[in-house]
């Protein structure tokens, strides 16, 4: 896949902007340090414009454990702050070329915001919805064009591999059996959920099952402390990929620590909200590999530039997953398409975390693509929403915001 240089076109203009709240059942339960989960409460995000709609994707959780914001609060900051102002400005584009990117040598001619990101600075924080917002003016603005997300992130690859994430089982018979069937299906890399007392005998258990040559990699979303450094320490034994945010997001500081007492790459998560503390917390030693996840940044655009910041560090990234239907799905598989993203990502299929999808199912590849995602080709997000799935699944009444 190859890039080409956004055309001109003039900006869409915003005419309404729908919230909906749904909820999407789990195939089975699916369990972190923060909790377990059985259904996935989403918010969904569907601005019209003058040149077509758009959809986008509110990866905030349920419940504020993971992160402060949450689907409830992230609903009332649109619909009380955000919109308003997006329904109020003359012209909003997502994709228009910023020169500063068109001057770097590196450049795939990716397209910046120009118009949403400003736009919603005076409010502070609530990146998630501002990155809801901002995917689905991209995903207007691009179908009205006629071009791809991919096309226009800058996708060097047509395929990308696929890992997954496995949580936190009731018994190690049954973390095993789960891990055995995703590794049947194709999987090219597994990554464990670990919380103190869930580490090291999961761990080992899993290495010996996948044997030397399977990629392993653990989460552990911030659960353990700067006492824990030595067991942390101790899974270099299996060999692992990388161990991701063990420590509080704030706390670089023992992130470093750990980095300097092991072998295993330290990668953050939790701790990366955008380009600025993605280059302090690697210029600080804190972390070797960065776990990209647009809609904690504030969205694909700000995720671009963390990609390219890391290139040009020679830091390696990945796509991180939020547990996304098909519409985020597919902004993250056309984001891990770019040339930065050399680890598999938690791109998994939609039967992973679903019977039915939003959006067409995203389905691993067989032969050579096996344990791969297909890039979307079509314009914007590549995929169209079941809007009668959106109903059905509706927890509260849509709201619709206009000018």
């Amino acid at each position: 896949m190859t890039s080409t240089a956004p055309t001109p076109a003039s900006a869409p203009r915003i005419e309404a902007i729908e919230l909906h709240r749904i909820e999407v059942p789990l195939v089975r339960p699916f369990e972190t340090s923060f909790g377990r989960e059985t259904v996935r409460e989403a918010l969904l995000v569907r601005v019209r414009t003058d040149a077509g709609d758009g959809w986008g994707e509110c990866v905030a959780g349920r419940d504020p454990f993971y992160s402060a914001e949450y689907v409830g609060g992230a609903a009332s900051v649109i619909e009380r702050y955000l919109a308003p102002a997006l329904l109020d400005a003359p012209a909003v584009g997502a994709t228009r070329a910023a020169q500063a990117r068109a001057d770097d040598p590196r450049s795939t001619g990716v397209p910046l915001a120009a118009s949403v990101a400003p736009t919603l600075a005076f409010v502070a924080g609530h990146r998630m919805a501002k990155g809801a917002i901002e995917a689905a003016v991209l995903d207007a603005e691009l179908r009205a064009q006629g071009r791809s997300m991919g096309e226009a992130f800058g996708a060097v690859r047509d395929w990308v591999d696929c890992g997954v994430s496995v949580g936190i089982a009731p018994t190690l018979e049954e973390l095993l059996d789960e891990v055995a069937g995703y590794v049947e299906e194709g999987y090219r890399r597994i990554k464990l959920k670990i919380k103190p007392g869930w580490d090291v005998v999961p761990v080992g258990a899993v290495r010996e099952l996948l044997g030397r040559d399977g990629l392993l990699q653990v989460d552990a979303n911030t659960a353990y402390t700067a006492d824990d450094i030595p067991l942390l320490a101790s899974l270099d034994a299996f060999e692992l990929l990388l161990i991701e945010q063990p420590f509080a997001e704030e706390d670089l500081a023992t992130h470093a620590l750990l980095a300097s007492a092991c072998e295993t790459p330290v990668c953050l998560d939790e701790s990366i909200l955008d380009v600025a503390t993605a280059v302090d917390a690697i210029e600080r030693g804190a972390s070797s590999v960065i776990n990209i996840k647009p809609g904690r940044m504030g969205g694909y655009l700000e995720a671009l530039r963390v990609h390219d910041a890391c290139r040009a560090l020679d830091v390696p990234v990945w796509c991180g997953g939020m547990l996304e239907t098909g519409i985020g799905r597919a902004a993250n598989v056309a984001l891990a398409a770019l040339p930065g993203f050399v680890l598999p990502g938690d791109t998994s299929a939609s039967s992973r975390y679903y019977a039915d999808d939003l959006t067409e199912p995203f389905v691993l590849g067989a032969g050579e693509h096996r344990g791969q995602l297909r890039v979307p080709d079509a314009p914007g997000t590549g995929v169209t929403v079941r809007e009668a799935l959106v109903r059905e699944w509706a927890v509260t009444a849509p709201i619709e915001l206009t000018r």
